[in-house]
């Protein structure tokens, strides 16, 4: 009498069931292999290779703001809702246009509190029409 087998898995399937395959995705998530295994070196390896070459392929924004000394006379107060104000001395900026204040301004203004958005700019002026100082309002980005 002959006997005959019937297989019910493929014959190029790999023979790692699922479950197995899961089970090492998760003791990874997780952390559950022992120091000195194959497996935990893989791991750090991994996440020193993160922490030393993710910087040249993601921007993080965490570049330091270049810091000039200022020698104009800055004065800050809160305006009460989130932002700053700055008083800047008039003759700290040489620019004529809005555009060439308002980067003059920044220039001065994100060497002490970093990146920040001008929302206002007034000048305060003398009776004779002379800016003696700016008002700014700035908020944080």
């Amino acid at each position: 009498m002959e006997r005959v087998e019937a297989s019910t898995s493929d014959a190029g399937a790999s023979p790692v069931p699922m479950n197995a395959v899961w089970r090492t995705i998760r003791d990874y998530v997780l952390w559950s292999y022992d120091r000195g295994t194959i497996q935990y070196d893989v791991m750090v390896t991994l996440i020193l290779i993160f922490v030393f070459f993710s910087p040249y392929f993601l921007n993080f924004k965490d570049k330091p703001v270049e810091h000039i000394p200022v020698s104009a006379g800055v004065s800050i107060n809160s305006d009460g809702q989130g932002g700053l104000i700055y008083q800047i001395e008039g003759n700290a900026i040489s620019g004529q246009g809005d555009g060439e204040v308002r980067a003059e301004l920044l220039k001065i203004i994100e060497p002490i509190s970093g990146e920040v958005n001008i929302t206002k700019v007034e000048p305060m002026r003398d009776r004779s029409g002379r800016i003696l100082t700016y008002k700014v309002w700035v908020q944080k980005e």
